[in-house]
């Protein structure tokens, strides 16, 4: 995995890869008893939404947030500018959303070191945290992008592209995103209550992780009927992948577990080196595959 071999300083979380990284405390189970958290407001709006061109008030930088960690709320870094060319999707059904990354330069970036896998990662999520999608489009011949989205509920969604330009041995991986608002009378999910464990298409996956910010270690297991898995498969050149986004503000951070991959055998523990560096609520997707299938447990998880 090319994640692996770059310094922690490069973006964000890509510190998920590196095993040497910090372990700060003890690691304890996600408190089954905490209260629900509040849900986040989804705006609605009707009518057509314009191509969104220009970065609004929800566009800005990530406030809170030490940089070179958790990142994704900009729509542009060191010239590199996301664009999102399609108007609003609809409600209520498939729809394709054709973006554009283009460079200092001003021209479409095509030149894209593949990670984990794929040369861009692609991400939606609702303001509430609902609605997850995470997809690997292609890049046409004009250099455009199309994500091919699943239906959308109304309400304000995050886009993110996460990418790295070919620069050299030491390229800097890029989180940008944008927001559409898909119209229609938005109703706000409530964020569930914190758990540690959770039941995807017959897994039970259970979640441990310090409850505090900072580095620490977070770990996962997998059972089903009480038999634990050990026929996990390769997902991304890891044997899962982990999203993580901060309630509010949608801050992204995204992990893969530090197991060596050795065919289809992976599980039923996935070791995870974490930073979620702010406190409050953190809304979990861990995605694992197996026969062919990929399956998405959620969890929420608070950090004091």
């Amino acid at each position: 995995m090319t994640a692996a071999a770059r310094p922690f300083a490069r973006g964000w979380l890509l510190a998920s890869c590196v095993p040497t990284l910090l372990v700060l405390g003890m690691a304890v189970s996600v408190p089954r008893s905490a209260p629900p958290a509040a849900a986040s407001a989804v705006p609605g709006r009707a009518g057509t939404t314009p191509p969104v061109q220009a970065p609004g008030p929800a566009d800005g930088p990530a406030r809170g947030l030490a940089p070179g960690l958790a990142r994704g709320l900009a729509p542009e870094e060191n010239g590199y500018r996301l664009t999102v060319e399609s108007p609003a999707p609809p409600a209520g059904r498939p729809a394709p959303v054709r973006f554009a990354v283009t460079g200092p330069d001003g021209a479409p970036v095509t030149d894209l070191t593949v990670h984990q896998t794929k040369k861009l990662h692609f991400y939606a999520v609702r303001t509430d945290l609902s609605g997850f999608q995470h997809l690997h489009p292609d890049q046409a011949p004009d250099g455009g992008w199309t994500a091919d989205l699943a239906p959308l509920d109304p309400g304000t969604w995050r886009l993110y592209a996460d990418f790295i330009p070919n620069t050299g041995p030491h390229s800097t991986e890029y989180v940008l995103s944008r927001t559409v608002t898909v119209p229609g009378d938005a109703t706000p999910v409530p964020l569930p209550a914190p758990a540690d464990r959770t039941t995807v298409d017959g897994y039970t996956v259970t979640l441990h992780a310090q409850p505090m910010s900072g580095a620490h270690q977070l770990t996962a297991t997998v059972e089903q009927d009480g038999r634990p898995v050990t026929d996990l498969q390769p997902y991304l050149d890891s044997y899962a992948h982990l999203s993580a986004f901060h309630e509010g503000d949608q801050a992204l951070a995204h992990l893969h577990p530090a197991n060596a991959v050795t065919g289809d055998h992976g599980g039923p523990t996935l070791t995870f080196q974490a930073m979620l560096p702010e406190p409050g609520n953190w809304r979990v997707f861990l995605q694992f595959q197996t026969g062919g299938r990929l399956h998405t447990a959620e969890f929420t998880l608070p950090i004091g």
